[in-house]
């Protein structure tokens, strides 16, 4: 049966459709994630797009 790390503890979780919350291993660990998520805590570093009318200036 394969298993997988909980996202927010790291607990061995089995993957099965008997554990309704995999990947996490609970509940708990499912509203953590989520909260998360809300606050905006998961971001994708990138560089601000270069503005179109800076060239037009030139």
């Amino acid at each position: 049966m394969p298993t997988v790390d909980c996202p927010t503890c790291g607990t061995k979780v089995e993957w099965t459709e008997k554990n309704k919350f995999r990947p996490f291993c609970s509940e708990r660990c499912k509203q953590i994630d989520l909260g998360a998520w809300a606050e905006e805590k998961y971001t994708i570093p990138a560089a601000a797009p270069a503005d179109p009318l800076d060239d037009e200036l030139k």
